[in-house]
Formats: C-alpha cells, sequence, structure tokens
C-alpha cells in the first residue's frame, strides 16, 4: 500500500527569519493524522535568512540528522563541537541524556535550505554524541546511498534507531530498486525534482509512505534528490 502525502498538505510556518515546510506535526503545527511514520518523527525543510538562525536550545532522547541542500548550516553544541555543515554533508547528533546547541546561517547574502530530521531512538539516556560525513554526487548519483544506520555500515553516519537512510541523485534514464524485508516499512521524501516511486509520480517535496511493498521502485527522474527512510 502506497500513501501520498503532498507538498502542499505538509504544515507551513514563516516566521521571517525562518520559513519552515512541517511534514509532520511540529511546534504550532499539529494534525493528529500527521504525527510521524513508524520512529520517524520530524522532517522540516527549513530555510534560514542570512545572518539568523537558531539560538541554544535542547534535546534529549532524540536521533537528529541535518542535510544541508544550499547554503552552509554553523553548528555549536554543549559537547565542544563547532562545525560548518555544507551541502553534500550529513550530520548527526544523538540528544541522549540531554544537549544544549545553536544552528547559525553566518552569510551575509545566502539563504541556508536543509532538513531537519528527527528519528526517535531505540534506547533512552545514552552519553550525547555527534558525528559528520560527506557524500560525494558521485556517491548518491543513480544510486541509493546509505547515509545513516544503526551500524554505520557503507560509510554512513551510526544512528542509535531502528532505520536506514538513503540519499539518491537521479536524472533522465536512471532507475534504483531497494528490496525491502516483510516486516519494514518506508518513507520517500522527495527533495527536489521529479520521480516515481513505484509507479506513483512525485514532485519536490512530495512524499510517499510504502507499506506491505517488497521495495522501492525509483524510475522516471528528472533532476531528482530524494531521501529514503526504511523503517522496521
Amino acid at each position: 500500500m502506497i500513501t501520498m502525502r503532498k507538498s502542499q498538505e505538509r504544515g507551513y510556518a514563516d516566521h521571517g527569519w525562518l520559513k519552515s515546510y512541517h511534514s509532520f506535526s511540529f511546534a504550532g503545527y499539529y494534525d493528529p493524522e500527521h504525527m510521524g511514520f513508524g520512529n520517524l518523527r520530524v522532517i522540516n525543510e527549513d530555510r534560514i535568512a542570512p545572518g539568523m538562525g537558531f539560538g541554544t536550545h535542547g534535546h534529549s532522547d532524540m536521533e537528529i540528522i541535518s542535510y544541508v541542500l544550499s547554503g552552509n548550516l554553523a553548528h555549536k553544541d554543549s559537547m565542544g563541537n563547532v562545525k560548518g555543515i555544507p551541502p553534500g554533508d550529513v550530520q548527526r547528533m544523538s540528544a541522549g541524556s540531554g544537549v544544549q546547541h545553536s544552528e547559525f546561517n553566518h552569510a551575509k547574502d545566502e539563504e541556508t535550505h536543509f532538513l531537519q530530521i528527527w528519528i526517535e531512538p531505540n534506547t533512552s539516556g545514552i552519553a550525547p554524541s555527534y558525528e559528520q560525513k560527506t557524500f560525494s554526487k558521485a556517491d548518491k548519483q543513480g544510486k541509493l546511498k546509505l547515509v545513516a544506520s544503526p551500524t554505520g555500515a557503507d560509510g554512513s553516519v551510526k544512528i542509535h534507531a531502528s532505520a536506514d537512510v538513503y540519499a539518491g541523485l537521479f536524472d533522465t534514464g536512471e532507475t534504483a530498486q531497494l528490496s525491502l524485508a516483510a516486516n519494514h516499512k518506508s518513507y520517500v521524501h522527495l527533495v527536489r525534482g521529479e520521480l516515481k516511486v513505484n509507479g506513483i509520480a512525485l514532485k519536490a517535496g512530495d512524499a510517499a509512505k510504502l507499506v506491505n511493498e517488497q521495495a522501492v521502485n525509483i524510475t522516471d527522474a528528472v533532476d531528482a534528490e530524494v531521501l529514503v527512510f526504511v523503517l522496521s
């Protein structure tokens, strides 16, 4: 079974300095029909204005992934990490027993566009930790590249959650298939471009929920960037 989640159906918040689309209920956006999907709790598509950002705030017991699309996201946390996150990098922060951090766009004339992803962990109270890795265009072109997993397989960042996260870039003629175990489901979020998932057409910002499907099939792509979450 495949259920569509259209881009325009997402929640939206305009704070002036921050414009954000919420795939699931978040902050002031509440929709009891969209509280998450399995242990995938948040996908926020955020655009931060130049010179602005999120001041220091806290998290606990959540696996937080940042996936930057354009610009650069400046990260600082109570673990001592001071990092810049450019496009192509995947950042993972395990909030665990508690962490404070801030995220800013220090550019004077460029917006920072990124996805903020929260996945519920499979254990609570762990020591907070941080990891960041670069995945080139070549790593993702015409394929689904594993970028986050519970084991850190294939060079992915390691998350403390029962989820595999794949990223892919697809253009005309490029296809991919990802087999799904019988007890797994998948959430496919199209970042940009166009493609079909198991024959269902998606455009930028659209998503598809797959339940009781044997595989994720990517076809008919046009300048597409996609994230695929495999959830137990």
